[in-house]
């Protein structure tokens, strides 16, 4: 008897071939889930992510699909059904981010990262929640952004998005309940190739910003994911919790 808690659960997760959804992955399959890992050009990274799962016993598999195209997605979940099984964890961890002037907004830019990470996020959602119903088990962790939570002068098409992600999560887990669990998270500067293009000065006011005066590592939010994920947090649903360090508090 296995004692890992995810023990013969699929998971799949978007944009999962780096930073924070690689992270995700290989904690879920610490924890006995067999993973898709979703990309949508970097192959060598999912390939990357796939490998080391499986370097540490776990069973994964890639999966090309661009999110924010319906067919891509549906095919992303046949292929994921026919490789590992039905889905009954979902990551929704891809998306893009952007630092811009208003006067330098772009009807082009916000199409874009809408259609990426708002798009990205309810197609994936909608593909695998019938299942999810019909078998009466689902879990559903949506990366948002602290962004989602306070004003973004400089991200407003940024913000926007992930202030959608958290309300369609939230909307989600009262329409999918019982049978599912939905919840958000909304990390703060995290270690990553995004956290990375903000740049040195905006970096060191974030840290100097947060109660921690850091900014966290990929796999600080992976176990904030796999909590929600898990039945420690049995009777939390439509939630979003912040990890950021303390730069943002929830009442």
């Amino acid at each position: 008897m296995s004692d890992k808690e995810l023990q013969g659960k699929i998971a799949l997760v978007t944009g999962g071939s780096r930073g924070i959804g690689r992270a995700t992955c290989i904690a879920l399959a610490r924890e006995g889930a067999r993973v898709a890992v979703n990309y949508v050009s970097n192959a060598q990274a999912s390939s990357e992510t796939v490998a080391e799962i499986e370097r540490l016993g776990g069973e994964a598999m890639a999966v090309a699909a661009d999110v924010s195209d319906p067919d891509s997605v549906s095919g992303m979940v046949t292929a994921v059904e026919k490789g590992l099984g039905p889905v009954d964890i979902l990551v929704t961890s891809a998306g893009i981010a952007s630092m811009e002037p208003h006067s330098e907004m772009a009807f082009e830019n916000w199409q874009r990262m809408l259609a990426i990470n708002v798009d990205g996020t309810y197609l994936p959602v909608m593909a695998v929640k019938d299942g999810m119903i019909e078998r009466g088990y689902g879990r559903i962790v949506c990366i948002a952004s602290i962004a989602g939570l306070r004003p973004r002068g400089r991200m407003i098409t940024y913000s926007t998005s992930k202030a959608a992600v958290i309300a369609f999560a939230r909307s989600c887990a009262e329409a999918f309940g019982p049978q599912i669990r939905v919840n958000s998270v909304a990390p703060g500067l995290i270690e990553t190739d995004m956290g990375s293009s903000a740049g040195p000065e905006v970096i060191q006011r974030m840290k100097d910003d947060a109660y921690l005066n850091r900014i966290g590592q990929p796999e600080e939010i992976a176990e904030t994911v796999l909590f929600l994920l898990s039945e420690r947090s049995s009777f939390t649903t439509g939630q979003t919790l912040v990890a950021d360090g303390g730069r943002v508090t929830l009442p």
